[in-house]
């Protein structure tokens, strides 16, 4: 949260000494959407685990940088392709990585189309159980 305000006030700052050109002067930059990724494009399995693990890592938030990385360290490698199929329109699919989180530690009903097996894999790691220390697997 202070780093989203942090975020806030440079932009304010910058937008005052208008130092920003007329073409993105006026952008709302409060919420910021996930890049779309074709999640239907064809790749082989073996390329699709590969691109999930480092989009688990590098979602731009922690919370979710540390849930989704730890969970593909623990499950992605064996997923069947359904499955990582399902993972990857998971996390590729929705335009906020504040909803993904909300629905993973349930504090928002998760939508009918990404309540399947691997949400529910989803909560059970973000719950935690073991009280295990989470912290991100290297990237090779």
């Amino acid at each position: 949260m202070l780093r989203l305000r942090h975020a806030f006030n440079t932009i304010r700052i910058i937008q005052s000494s208008r130092l920003l050109s007329d073409s993105t002067q006026f952008v709302d930059t409060t919420y910021m959407e996930i890049p779309i990724y074709n999640v239907e494009k064809p790749q082989s399995l073996e390329k699709r685990k590969a691109r999930l693990h480092y989009q688990s890592r590098k979602r731009g938030m922690l919370e979710n940088d540390l849930l989704l990385s730890t969970f593909a360290k623990k499950y992605l490698d064996g997923f069947s392709e359904e499955q990582t199929i399902l993972y990857d329109r998971l996390i590729n699919s929705p335009s906020n990585d504040w909803d993904i989180f909300y629905w993973i530690v349930q504090k928002q009903p998760t939508p009918k189309e990404f309540d399947n097996e691997i949400m529910d894999l989803l909560k059970k790691h973000a719950k935690n159980e073991d009280r295990i220390a989470l912290s991100q697997p290297p990237l090779h």
